[in-house]
């Protein structure tokens, strides 16, 4: 299966686009997705090795680790292959990636995280980065992904389980609008004044201009939809209210 990976383009897309195609297509798209000369799982334990040996204990390297559990390596080997690596790359070394794996493989303190990695796998597309952009139109974290920068634009946004966002409006002089369609999970969308309507994977939404709504997770579900820029003549974005705690709890 190939790996898909978006955080060249979101990172440093603007910056550094040839940077960003390189790790996002070759490093990921091409290097990584060569399953019949060595499997993910192994893949994942180079990579970690070769980053501890460096001393690049980073974000980076947080979720390199997080794909290696994701990847099927158990707590007892991510232990023995740091162990092993600590002879040869550096004890301080091996005390600085124990730190983070010794979070990751805990269940009480990643078992968000992996919810987030099954959920992600559930569908063709990556979640891609924390949406700080929009946080402040969010009730809980909300990740975004581009898929389409180019014609209309694509984004897969995921919701975690409650997170939704504000009552916002899609304004346009001509055309405009939004449309939602769910790839993974289970989501609500509501058009102001009316009921509530669930969305699970395949389901569609067409949003016209003008029209007052808003969408998100359940709260027992992550939730991810691409969400598609219907194209339009002065089209802006009006955010309102929070969907209030009374509301959303009617959700079912």
């Amino acid at each position: 299966m190939a790996v898909k990976q978006t955080a060249g383009r979101n990172i440093l897309g603007g910056f550094a686009p040839k940077f960003a195609e390189l790790n996002d297509d070759v490093l990921f798209g091409q290097v990584w997705s060569r399953e019949d000369k060595l499997s993910l799982r192994d893949r994942s334990l180079i990579t970690v090795v070769a980053l501890m040996s460096q001393g690049l204990t980073d974000e980076s390297f947080k979720n390199h680790l997080m794909s290696a559990k994701a990847n099927g390596i158990t707590k007892d080997e991510i232990a023995e292959i740091i162990t092993h690596a600590a002879f040869y790359a550096g004890w301080p070394k091996a005390w600085a990636a124990f730190r983070l794996a010794a979070q990751i493989w805990t269940e009480e303190i990643s078992a968000g995280d992996e919810a987030m990695l099954a959920h992600e796998k559930a569908m063709v597309f990556q979640i891609g980065q924390p949406n700080d952009g929009f946080a402040q139109y969010f009730s809980g974290r909300s990740f975004l992904a581009p898929v389409s920068m180019e014609q209309v634009g694509i984004f897969n946004v995921t919701f975690e389980p409650g997170c939704r966002n504000n009552w916002h409006i899609h304004h346009a002089d001509q055309g405009g609008g939004q449309i939602l369609v769910c790839v993974a999970g289970r989501g609500y969308y509501q058009e102001w004044g009316k009921e509530p309507v669930l969305m699970v994977p395949g389901d569609t939404v067409n949003i016209p201009a003008g029209v007052k709504h808003w969408h998100g997770a359940a709260p027992d579900s992550w939730f991810s939809h691409l969400a598609v820029e219907v194209p339009g003549e002065n089209t802006k974005a009006e955010w309102c209210e929070p969907v209030s705690d009374e509301e959303y709890a009617k959700m079912k």
